[in-house]
């Protein structure tokens, strides 16, 4: 028993006819020994990049993490005036009332969810491939002035305040006090055959068949270019020998990028994939918010604008509110794990 202990940790020496501490296991010790002197060290001396790391922290602090004390609103009877930990416990009341309740308040939540899913589902489903396929036209274009411009241009949308945008696709669709006559965009559908004139005079963003196109493609528009970004940044990191290879085979084009691109950014692609899932019921409220009006709350409104009705427009329905943006994160949380489970193994890439 003691030769077996003694020789995790010492090793023979047959000159000496003893046995010594092993080097490699000193260093260790040394290192495990002096761990924190050492990220003492290499915090002072990189310390920039840890100032630099203060704003995201802080944010993550005061926009992530605090905020979760209010989710207790949704165990507590709602009192505007007590603050939440000394509002009496009422268990699972909330969710009863949004899940199974008898009153509109259940039918609005579970409209919204199912608008939340659909419009989040199309976003995926025409969305995510957009990034990918701007990056591989981007890849194509040899000059690096051209592909610059292109790259800028598809980028803009995005650094575009939502009101902005917003009121773009209202001018485009809508005919109202922002603009004198008939939008462009609905001009050129009635022209075409593909609404009627009574339908574009009344306005697209007016008619709830509308709605889920219009807010897929002004989303794909907004946030295509720079979601490329990461995926163009993968496919110029694919070493050329593997091109050369695939052209000494005889692979056109198209096959380089079935057999050489694709496989290459694969992992990337799955990442990316998961972390779209884990936000399939995570859509913010203001887009919808300065889109919709009541004439389309059967298309348009989600569970952020649900809450945000009940908890900031109706009194004493903070309650319903938490409880209905916690059912959401909960199921985002649980899509993400799924999806995460099933691509580790089914391709031996995951998130985690």
């Amino acid at each position: 028993m003691k030769k077996s202990l003694a020789g995790d940790f010492l090793v023979y020496d047959k000159s000496s006819n003893s046995y010594r501490a092993d080097p490699e296991q000193l260093v260790r010790d040394d290192v495990e020994k002096h761990y924190w002197r050492n990220v003492a060290r290499s915090v002072a001396k990189d310390w920039r990049l840890y100032v630099m790391l203060v704003p995201m922290i802080l944010v993550f602090l005061f926009w992530r993490y605090f905020p979760m004390y209010e989710l207790l609103r949704c165990f507590k009877v709602n009192d505007e005036v007590k603050p939440v930990a000394d509002q009496f416990f009422m268990g699972f009341s909330n969710f009863k009332r949004l899940l199974a309740g008898q009153e509109s308040m259940s039918t609005e939540f579970w409209r919204a969810l199912r608008n939340t899913f659909l419009l989040s589902f199309y976003g995926l489903l025409f969305g995510f491939p957009m990034p990918v396929i701007l990056a591989l036209f981007f890849n194509e274009i040899k000059s690096n002035i051209l592909r610059s411009v292109y790259q800028v241009l598809t980028y803009l949308p995005k650094f575009i305040s939502t009101v902005v945008m917003t009121s773009l696709v209202t001018m485009l669709v809508k005919q109202g006090s922002l603009t004198s006559s008939m939008g462009i965009l609905s001009q050129g559908l009635m022209h075409l055959g593909l609404v009627s004139e009574e339908v574009a005079n009344a306005g697209l963003l007016n008619n709830p068949a509308f709605f889920r196109s219009i807010y897929t493609i002004s989303g794909i528009w907004e946030t295509a270019g720079y979601d490329s970004i990461v995926f163009f940044a993968a496919i110029i990191a694919i070493s050329p020998t593997s091109y050369e290879a695939a052209q000494i085979d005889g692979a056109g084009k198209m096959a380089q990028m079935r057999y050489v691109v694709i496989p290459s950014i694969l992992s990337t692609l799955v990442i990316m994939l998961i972390t779209r899932i884990g936000s399939l019921l995570q859509i913010g409220y203001e887009k919808v918010l300065l889109l919709y009006n009541t004439n389309i709350y059967v298309t348009a409104d989600v569970v952020s604008t649900f809450a945000q009705r009940y908890g900031m427009g109706q009194a004493g329905q903070a309650g319903i509110a938490a409880a209905a943006e916690m059912m959401s994160n909960v199921v985002g949380m649980l899509l993400v794990i799924g999806a995460n489970t099933i691509a580790r193994k089914a391709s031996d890439v995951s998130l985690y």
